[in-house]
């Protein structure tokens, strides 16, 4: 692996530390981006009973709180649940920004990743093939070993620039399809709970 990195020049180097960058990131993403973490199937069924059955006490709200993904945000509009529909529409929708801005955490890393490694690659390209013009122009044709090198320099780096922004556009792509489908998922999860909240209150206030 060494002795590929050093025939590849310094080039190599920078896309090394993009590879290990990318791996730690789509590592992290798979482990945050969890459906199970961020939207938990039965959360808002679960908060319905409780309400139904008049056991949600504020520290169940303080333990959602301190969760993260669609758990914040259900523990943000209940805490504000008694300010009337519009509050705690708008307490939902702040909490929901930081939630989503934490779902995104990364992903221009990643996508600047996938957009600098073809070019990096290139620019090592670039490199290698000046230094074969250079070896042709002080040797001629016959220093085939140096003509090799730099071909060689040049070859590894464009493909290496390409093994790295290939894994990194494909996983970018990916994640930000799965943010769009949780986001979506906590939109309606938070809209239904704003919704049995206040629907319940509204024909309460109508029976009074």
């Amino acid at each position: 692996m060494l002795a590929f990195i050093q025939t590849g020049g310094f080039f190599m180097w920078p896309l090394l530390a993009c590879s290990i960058l990318t791996l730690a990131i789509i590592l992290e993403r798979f482990w945050t981006l969890r459906k199970a973490g961020v939207a938990p199937k039965d959360l808002l069924s679960d908060v319905l009973t409780r309400l139904r059955d008049d056991r949600m006490t504020l520290d169940y709200i303080r333990s959602m709180q301190s969760k993260n993904g669609l758990a914040s945000i259900f523990a943000a509009g209940l805490l504000n649940s008694k300010h009337g529909r519009h509050t705690m529409k708008e307490s939902v929708q702040e909490a929901a920004s930081h939630v989503i801005h934490e779902l995104e955490r990364f992903m221009n890393t990643l996508g600047t990743i996938a957009a600098i490694s073809p070019l990096l690659g290139l620019l090592g390209t670039v490199v290698g093939m000046i230094k074969v013009f250079a070896v042709l122009m002080e040797s001629g044709a016959g220093n085939t070993a140096l003509l090799a090198g730099g071909i060689s320099e040049a070859l590894l780096t464009t493909a290496a620039g390409l093994g790295v922004a290939i894994p990194a556009l494909v996983f970018h792509r990916f994640f930000s399809r799965r943010i769009d489908e949780l986001v979506v998922t906590m939109e309606q999860q938070s809209t239904k709970l704003v919704d049995a909240l206040h629907s319940d209150r509204d024909k309460s206030g109508a029976t009074k």
